[in-house]
Protein backbone atom coordinates (compact mmCIF):
# COMPACT_ATOMS: atom_id res chain seq x y z
CA UNK A 1 0.00 0.00 0.00
CA UNK A 2 1.55 3.05 -0.87
CA UNK A 3 1.88 6.66 0.95
CA UNK A 4 -1.35 8.28 -1.05
CA UNK A 5 -3.50 4.88 -0.42
CA UNK A 6 -2.80 5.19 3.11
CA UNK A 7 -3.57 8.48 3.18
CA UNK A 8 -6.97 8.36 1.72
CA UNK A 9 -7.46 5.38 4.24
CA UNK A 10 -6.74 7.50 6.93
CA UNK A 11 -8.92 10.45 5.55
CA UNK A 12 -12.08 7.57 4.72
CA UNK A 13 -12.18 7.02 8.55
CA UNK A 14 -12.17 10.24 9.79
CA UNK A 15 -14.57 11.15 7.10
CA UNK A 16 -17.26 7.75 8.84
CA UNK A 17 -16.36 9.07 12.30
CA UNK A 18 -18.22 12.38 11.07
CA UNK A 19 -21.03 10.84 9.90
CA UNK A 20 -21.38 8.14 12.87
CA UNK A 21 -21.44 11.15 15.32
CA UNK A 22 -22.81 14.17 13.41
CA UNK A 23 -24.27 15.77 16.89
CA UNK A 24 -20.40 17.15 17.61
CA UNK A 25 -20.79 19.01 14.87
CA UNK A 26 -24.08 20.75 16.17
CA UNK A 27 -23.22 21.68 19.24
CA UNK A 28 -23.69 25.08 20.80
CA UNK A 29 -20.80 27.48 20.12
CA UNK A 30 -19.00 28.68 23.73
CA UNK A 31 -19.57 32.63 22.02
CA UNK A 32 -15.70 32.60 21.29
CA UNK A 33 -15.07 30.01 18.74
CA UNK A 34 -17.58 28.54 16.53
CA UNK A 35 -18.71 24.79 17.20
CA UNK A 36 -16.62 23.57 13.96
CA UNK A 37 -13.50 25.56 14.44
CA UNK A 38 -13.46 24.12 18.27
CA UNK A 39 -14.53 20.44 17.26
CA UNK A 40 -11.79 20.81 14.55
CA UNK A 41 -8.60 22.49 16.95
CA UNK A 42 -9.72 19.49 19.45
CA UNK A 43 -9.54 16.71 16.59
CA UNK A 44 -5.84 18.04 15.35
CA UNK A 45 -5.24 18.12 19.31
CA UNK A 46 -5.84 14.36 19.95
CA UNK A 47 -4.64 13.16 16.61
CA UNK A 48 -1.45 15.17 16.93
CA UNK A 49 -1.01 14.35 20.53
CA UNK A 50 -1.81 10.55 20.04
CA UNK A 51 0.52 10.10 16.90
CA UNK A 52 3.46 11.72 18.94
CA UNK A 53 2.69 9.89 22.18
CA UNK A 54 2.48 6.05 20.22
CA UNK A 55 5.77 6.65 18.00
CA UNK A 56 7.83 8.17 21.39
CA UNK A 57 6.44 4.57 22.89
CA UNK A 58 6.73 2.52 20.01
CA UNK A 59 10.61 4.05 19.44
CA UNK A 60 11.64 4.11 22.49
CA UNK A 61 10.78 0.84 24.09
CA UNK A 62 9.56 -1.66 21.66
CA UNK A 63 11.10 -0.88 17.80
CA UNK A 64 14.38 0.57 18.57
CA UNK A 65 14.70 -2.45 21.50
CA UNK A 66 13.85 -5.50 18.62
CA UNK A 67 15.85 -3.99 16.21
CA UNK A 68 19.01 -3.87 17.88
CA UNK A 69 18.78 -7.40 19.40
CA UNK A 70 18.53 -8.62 15.81
CA UNK A 71 20.18 -6.66 13.18
CA UNK A 72 23.64 -6.44 12.92
CA UNK A 73 25.12 -3.40 14.77
CA UNK A 74 26.17 -1.23 11.40
CA UNK A 75 23.21 -1.71 9.59
CA UNK A 76 21.27 -1.04 12.68
CA UNK A 77 23.40 2.11 13.52
CA UNK A 78 22.84 3.03 9.32
CA UNK A 79 18.71 2.82 9.85
CA UNK A 80 18.64 4.59 12.67
CA UNK A 81 20.31 7.34 10.75
CA UNK A 82 17.79 7.42 8.57
CA UNK A 83 14.64 7.15 11.16
CA UNK A 84 15.56 9.18 13.86
CA UNK A 85 15.16 12.39 12.09
CA UNK A 86 12.04 11.04 10.28
CA UNK A 87 11.04 10.46 14.08
CA UNK A 88 12.08 13.16 15.79
CA UNK A 89 10.16 15.77 12.72
CA UNK A 90 7.22 13.80 12.73
CA UNK A 91 6.67 14.05 16.65
CA UNK A 92 8.01 17.69 16.71
CA UNK A 93 5.64 18.74 14.53
CA UNK A 94 2.41 17.01 15.99
CA UNK A 95 3.77 18.70 19.44
CA UNK A 96 3.79 22.20 17.53
CA UNK A 97 0.44 21.18 16.17
CA UNK A 98 -0.71 20.00 20.33
CA UNK A 99 0.61 23.15 21.05
CA UNK A 100 -0.82 25.82 18.97
CA UNK A 101 -4.34 24.18 18.89
CA UNK A 102 -4.11 23.88 22.68
CA UNK A 103 -2.88 27.35 23.58
CA UNK A 104 -5.70 28.80 20.85
CA UNK A 105 -8.79 26.82 23.15
CA UNK A 106 -7.06 27.83 26.65
CA UNK A 107 -5.92 31.15 26.47
CA UNK A 108 -3.06 32.42 28.78
CA UNK A 109 -4.83 35.06 30.55
CA UNK A 110 -8.42 33.03 31.56
CA UNK A 111 -6.27 29.40 31.93
CA UNK A 112 -6.61 27.66 35.12
CA UNK A 113 -3.55 26.60 36.66
CA UNK A 114 -3.57 23.12 35.55
CA UNK A 115 -4.27 24.00 32.26
CA UNK A 116 -1.03 26.24 31.88
CA UNK A 117 1.06 23.33 33.37
CA UNK A 118 -0.39 21.28 30.57
CA UNK A 119 0.41 24.03 27.71
CA UNK A 120 4.07 23.95 29.47
CA UNK A 121 4.29 19.94 29.69
CA UNK A 122 3.42 20.37 25.61
CA UNK A 123 6.09 23.93 24.95
CA UNK A 124 9.03 21.14 26.88
CA UNK A 125 8.11 17.65 24.67
CA UNK A 126 8.39 20.07 21.73
CA UNK A 127 12.06 21.88 22.82
CA UNK A 128 13.37 18.38 23.55
CA UNK A 129 12.19 17.25 20.60
CA UNK A 130 13.93 20.24 18.34
CA UNK A 131 17.10 19.90 20.64
CA UNK A 132 17.64 16.28 19.34
CA UNK A 133 16.28 17.27 16.16
CA UNK A 134 18.84 20.02 15.36
CA UNK A 135 21.63 19.07 17.86
CA UNK A 136 21.90 15.68 19.31
CA UNK A 137 20.89 13.42 16.72
CA UNK A 138 23.08 15.42 13.65
CA UNK A 139 26.41 14.95 16.41
CA UNK A 140 24.99 11.20 17.29
CA UNK A 141 24.81 10.11 13.51
CA UNK A 142 28.49 12.03 12.73
CA UNK A 143 29.95 10.09 15.68
CA UNK A 144 28.68 6.93 14.52
CA UNK A 145 30.01 7.12 11.20
CA UNK A 146 33.56 7.83 12.67
CA UNK A 147 32.68 4.93 15.20
CA UNK A 148 31.76 2.45 12.28
CA UNK A 149 35.00 3.59 10.28
CA UNK A 150 37.18 2.93 13.61
CA UNK A 151 35.29 -0.88 13.48
CA UNK A 152 35.65 -1.52 10.19
CA UNK A 153 39.67 -1.06 10.51
CA UNK A 154 39.09 -4.35 13.24
CA UNK A 155 36.67 -6.30 11.76
CA UNK A 156 33.84 -5.89 13.30
CA UNK A 157 30.33 -4.51 13.20
CA UNK A 158 28.54 -7.42 11.45
CA UNK A 159 27.97 -8.73 14.52
CA UNK A 160 24.17 -8.57 16.55
CA UNK A 161 24.55 -6.73 19.98
CA UNK A 162 28.02 -4.88 21.25
CA UNK A 163 29.80 -7.44 23.10
CA UNK A 164 32.57 -7.68 20.64
CA UNK A 165 33.15 -3.48 20.28
CA UNK A 166 33.07 -4.28 24.41
CA UNK A 167 35.54 -6.48 23.73
CA UNK A 168 38.32 -4.75 21.18
CA UNK A 169 37.78 -1.75 22.80
CA UNK A 170 39.54 -2.54 25.84
CA UNK A 171 42.74 -3.21 23.61
CA UNK A 172 42.02 -0.37 21.14
CA UNK A 173 42.52 3.20 22.93
CA UNK A 174 40.95 4.87 19.88
CA UNK A 175 37.92 2.92 19.97
CA UNK A 176 37.88 3.43 23.56
CA UNK A 177 37.46 7.29 23.12
CA UNK A 178 35.12 6.91 20.02
CA UNK A 179 32.95 4.73 22.69
CA UNK A 180 33.18 7.41 25.38
CA UNK A 181 32.38 10.10 23.16
CA UNK A 182 29.55 8.33 21.35
CA UNK A 183 28.49 7.28 24.38
CA UNK A 184 28.02 10.48 25.97
CA UNK A 185 26.04 12.13 23.13
CA UNK A 186 23.68 9.11 22.66
CA UNK A 187 22.73 9.52 26.54
CA UNK A 188 22.11 13.20 25.86
CA UNK A 189 19.96 11.94 22.91
CA UNK A 190 18.48 9.43 25.04
CA UNK A 191 17.60 11.79 27.92
CA UNK A 192 15.83 14.53 25.40
CA UNK A 193 13.77 12.03 24.31
CA UNK A 194 13.05 10.19 27.33
CA UNK A 195 12.38 13.58 28.64
CA UNK A 196 9.69 14.12 25.89
CA UNK A 197 8.12 11.11 26.27
CA UNK A 198 7.35 11.96 29.86
CA UNK A 199 6.06 15.29 29.13
CA UNK A 200 3.68 13.31 27.01
CA UNK A 201 2.74 11.18 29.56
CA UNK A 202 2.03 13.98 31.92
CA UNK A 203 -0.57 15.11 29.02
CA UNK A 204 -2.27 11.85 28.76
CA UNK A 205 -3.12 11.76 32.31
CA UNK A 206 -4.63 15.38 31.70
CA UNK A 207 -6.42 14.33 28.99
CA UNK A 208 -7.83 11.51 30.48
CA UNK A 209 -9.42 13.28 33.06
CA UNK A 210 -11.14 15.10 30.54
CA UNK A 211 -12.87 12.26 28.70
CA UNK A 212 -16.44 11.20 29.77
CA UNK A 213 -17.52 7.48 28.85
Amino acid sequence: MGWMSRFLAAVTFLAIGVIFSPETFGSKSDGQHTPKLITFLKLAHLLCFSTAWGAALWVTFIGGIIMFKNLPRHQFGNLQSKMFPAYFSMVGVCCAVSVVSFGYLHPWKTSSTSEKYQLGFLLAAFAFNLTNLFVFTPMTIELMKQRHKVEKEVNIGEEVGGTKNQEVAKASPKLASMNKKFGMIHGLSSLANIMSFGSLAMHSWYLAGKIDL
